[in-house]
């Protein structure tokens, strides 16, 4: 049984949802919101709870956490905290961020493909250009992907593809999933591939650099929604001013938000989504209803829901 344990919730939650979670509490289950506690106090608490719903700084949860049991983030990425030796289950927000995220970068490559963002300044300025553009529009379907990692993200987008094509391969060391495991493999592959999706956590940092981006086939598009450190910037920005790339959809990237000066700005032929991709109606109340789950079958002994390991990033 849960009794006498304390939540501090680190998230910030809107006065309704707070009321959700309440409301879903198993008995004995005090919660404390770290948002009402003077900044002095917010670290300690965090220290002393049992649960931790939200991601507060890592240097709070250096030391020993003598009570935890666990740990909810309220985010899929946790890179930040990699370096953390924690005890206690952790789990993510994984499954729940998936979906979104995955439309984002079927939108974004759709949108890529015909001409949306071209279409959107235009109707801007009031300028009809018309049968011009029809002549450059590409299609996804039938496209050739590979989709880097294996994780949920990865899947949701290639379900999300299956309808558009079946020439999806995933890139993971382990994975079963996978088709890919090596480098080597990708390399082998890139040459005969025409959008590459980046969904790798942040532990993959510098993955894909100028030699990838030289692999990849002349006009084809890459795209990311995993951890911006995981993309060489430098090489994807010579690549795309060279030509060598068709365009990119970048959902995240290396310095957020982007500095106003960034190249990536001006550039048409990218399309910047902000870091929105898990954006979805209500989404506090679901990080909360992910909690109230994980503290269920915490209470029932039973396994937890989007569990992940620090030190292995995934």
């Amino acid at each position: 049984m849960l009794t006498a344990m304390r939540l501090v919730v680190y998230s910030t939650l809107p006065v309704p949802v707070r009321a959700q979670l309440e409301r879903g509490l198993p008995a004995g289950v005090e919660v404390v919101y770290a948002s009402d506690l003077p900044s002095a106090a917010q670290a300690a608490a965090c220290q002393s709870s049992e649960v931790i719903l939200g991601n507060p700084p890592p240097a709070w949860l250096a030391g020993p956490l003598p009570h935890l049991r666990l740990w909810q983030l309220d985010s899929a990425g946790f890179d930040r905290y990699q370096g953390l030796a924690v005890a206690a289950p952790v789990a993510n927000m994984g499954d729940y961020f998936a979906w979104p995220c995955a439309e984002t970068m079927v939108a974004g490559l759709l949108a890529l493909y015909r001409a949306v963002p071209e279409l959107a300044r235009l109707q801007a300025a009031a300028r009809w250009v018309g049968a011009p553009i029809r002549e450059r529009m590409g299609l996804l379907r039938d496209k050739r992907v590979v989709i880097l990692g294996a994780g949920t993200i990865a899947q949701a987008v290639q379900q999300q593809l299956s309808g558009f094509t079946q020439a999806v391969q995933l890139l993971a060391r382990t994975s079963p999933l996978a088709q890919l495991h090596t480098t080597a493999e990708l390399l082998a592959a890139l040459p005969h591939t025409d959008i590459v999706i980046n969904c790798l956590p942040g532990s993959a940092d510098n993955f894909f650099a100028e030699t990838e981006f030289a692999a990849m086939a002349p006009g084809s598009l890459y795209a990311s929604v995993g951890r911006g450190n995981t993309t060489n910037e430098p090489a994807l920005l010579a690549a795309l001013q060279t030509g060598h790339l068709g365009g990119a959809v970048l959902d995240v990237t290396a310095q957020e938000p982007l500095p106003a000066s960034h190249p990536f700005w001006a550039m048409p032929q990218v399309l910047l989504t902000q870091h929105t991709g898990g954006g979805q109606p209500q989404e506090a109340a679901g990080k909360v209803a992910q909690l109230l789950r994980n503290l269920s079958l915490l209470q029932a002994g039973q396994p937890l829901e989007n569990l992940v390991e620090l030190g292995r990033g995934y």
